[in-house]
């Protein structure tokens, strides 16, 4: 499975502007509703939110991984949001969050979410990855570094 079977670069950003768990949530989830009309931001941000209410999805190293699962989808929906002053997301470290990898699945499919987070995980777990997106000069470029190094492996 590849990344880019499941993120689209329309589905990316570099510039959220949230200074809270909530708004990076909202803002992730209504970018995914703008891009999919089929789905809405609000029962996204629900599914999200149940979710940290489970422990925060804040992996640490400046990295979240809010996902959920939701009845209505057939496939993998995922999307990527940087933000460059970093927001208190309740991560394992204790330090601000500022790469999210949002991604949703189908209700029923332990095995396909399950396989996405841990390639997602494996992908950010690089110093070098993480600060080369920090530091891409727009939501294209991030696209690119997360295709080209999700290909590498």
């Amino acid at each position: 499975m590849k990344i880019s079977e499941f993120l689209r670069e329309d589905l990316v950003t570099d510039a959220l502007k949230a200074s809270d768990k909530a708004s990076a949530i909202d803002e992730l989830c209504a970018l995914v509703a703008a891009r999919r009309p089929d789905l809405s931001a609000t029962v996204l941000a629900e599914v999200l939110s149940e979710r940290e209410k489970l422990g925060s999805t804040g992996v640490g190293e400046g990295v979240a991984i809010p996902h959920g699962k939701l009845g209505a989808l057939t496939g993998l929906v995922a999307a990527f949001g940087r933000t460059v002053q970093g927001v208190e997301f309740n991560a394992i470290d204790g330090r601000p969050t500022h790469l999210f990898f949002v991604l949703f699945a189908p209700e029923n499919s332990a095995g396909i979410h399950l396989k996405a987070l841990a390639r997602i995980s494996r992908l950010f777990k690089s110093a070098a990855f993480r600060s080369a997106i920090l530091e891409a000069k727009d939501a294209a470029g991030i696209y690119k570094l997360i295709a080209d190094e999700d290909a590498r492996y």
